[in-house]
């Protein structure tokens, strides 16, 4: 299998960052294939920390060519933004190392204001980061989305603006907020197309030339697939599908492409905003296991609701993406405490099963069953290899191996790129 598909197991921010770069030396090309800026990535290379959101953790090595697919919802000043911090962190990026699909829906401003009304309602609210990447997408599916190509023919530009508008001034009178003017639209994307078009590229047919000269692509998800707007806890999901088959649609190589699937996990589960969390320990235990895995928000600073490992939900995505190998990060985390506690099934009304059941009512009331394991006092943080972990850390891992019904094929002890276990090489599985 020449090409890697990398996704989240759990609520997101499993570590995928750390582990997408380590996995992109292997890699020639690293492709983001949905979500938009909502997504953060933290990366800690020889002590110095990159903060990446919209752009693929690739553009972090020169040598490899940093994919933005059309799968994606692009804001292009939030775009340029990380260019220009990434570059005053010493990044070399142009478009020869980094480039955009043509066909990529833009997230403009009243994107953003539609998204912030919405979650100011506690109606409607369910914990978007207010970045306008729902209703970007729901322009998309509109059929009304005005997409990156666009910029490069402005005669017809204000057509297709005017079309835009023609839903959102409707629904701003029906919110009591001032109409939007498509000539400052037009002004503010005309400015932008110069800086933006240079990294236009049809994407497909990049990516269908490199795969035949042999090249690897690793295909880089955002958020996590229990996010998955079909297969996630819906309706507090993200606007996109975050399972791995997206990789595929969202690039336009087709299924033939993804080769293993990568899961990345925490030896814990968070989440952040509202939804159901069975395993959620609101309390003196997921307060410490904050703490010290500072769980924030990468992005938006918000803290992370914190809970044991829920091996239940870790083995229905499992399932939904096709997943091959499981990456398993923070383990350091659990050094310490004197017994870990794993949910490995539910009760709903007081019968047991044995997956997430669909429905919003259903999610509310199920109950983890839990299995208590021995915890470990030596510390796993900075461990490259077996031998360095406890015994108890280990049996720790098989078991969640057994629970999930997956193996694990790396292992994360802390947020630098080189504290990494390898147990099966994805790229030559």
């Amino acid at each position: 299998m020449a090409n890697v598909v990398v996704v989240g197991a759990q609520w997101g921010d499993e570590g995928k960052g750390k582990i997408v770069d380590w996995l992109s030396e292997q890699a020639d090309i690293v492709v983001r294939f949905q979500g938009g800026h909502n997504a953060g990535h933290t990366l800690v290379i020889n002590g110095e920390t990159y903060k990446l959101a919209l752009l693929p953790s690739g553009v972090l090595r020169p040598s490899k060519l940093a994919v933005i697919g059309n799968g994606v919802v692009f804001d292009p000043q939030a775009f340029l933004d990380e260019i220009a911090r990434l570059k005053a962190q010493g990044v070399a990026i142009s478009p020869e190392n980094l480039r955009v699909a043509e066909n990529v829906t833009l997230i403009l401003p009243l994107h953003r204001d539609l998204d912030a009304i919405r979650e100011s309602s506690n109606a409607i609210a369910i914990g978007t980061t207010r970045r306008g990447i729902g209703p970007a997408y729901e322009d998309k599916v509109g059929r009304r989305a005005i997409r990156l190509m666009d910029l490069a023919d402005l005669g017809t530009l204000r057509h297709k603006i005017d079309r835009l508008l023609s839903h959102h001034n409707a629904l701003r009178r029906g919110l009591n907020l001032e109409e939007v003017d498509g000539g400052g639209i037009l002004k503010e994307l005309t400015a932008l197309a110069p800086k933006l078009l240079p990294y236009a590229e049809t994407v497909w047919r990049l990516l269908d030339q490199k795969r035949r000269e042999g090249k690897r692509i690793l295909f880089e998800g955002a958020q996590g697939a229990l996010l998955d707007v079909d297969h996630g806890t819906y309706p507090y999901v993200t606007s996109s599908n975050t399972v791995a088959a997206q990789a595929a649609t969202g690039t336009g190589m087709g299924p033939s492409a993804v080769g293993y699937v990568l899961g990345i996990c925490k030896a814990y589960t968070t989440r952040v905003g509202l939804g159901p969390f069975p395993t959620e320990q609101d309390n003196e235990i997921g307060r410490r296991i904050g703490e010290r895995g500072r769980e924030f928000g990468t992005n938006t600073g918000r803290p992370r609701r914190c809970g044991w490992f829920d091996a239940v939900l870790v083995r229905q995505t499992v399932r939904t993406s096709g997943i091959n190998g499981l990456a398993l990060t923070k383990l350091d985390i659990l050094d310490g405490f004197d017994s870990i506690e794993v949910c490995t099934g539910y009760t709903l009304d007081g019968k047991d099963i044995d997956h997430l059941p669909a429905g919003e009512g259903a999610q509310a009331r199920i109950k983890p069953v839990y299995e208590t394991i021995e915890g470990w006092k030596q510390p796993t943080a900075n461990a490259r290899s077996w031998a360095d972990l406890p015994a108890q850390a280990i049996k720790y891992v098989r078991r969640v191996e057994e629970l999930v019904g997956c193996p694990i094929a790396l292992l994360s002890t802390s947020p630098e790129r080189e504290d990494t276990i390898l147990v099966q090489n994805p790229f030559e599985a």
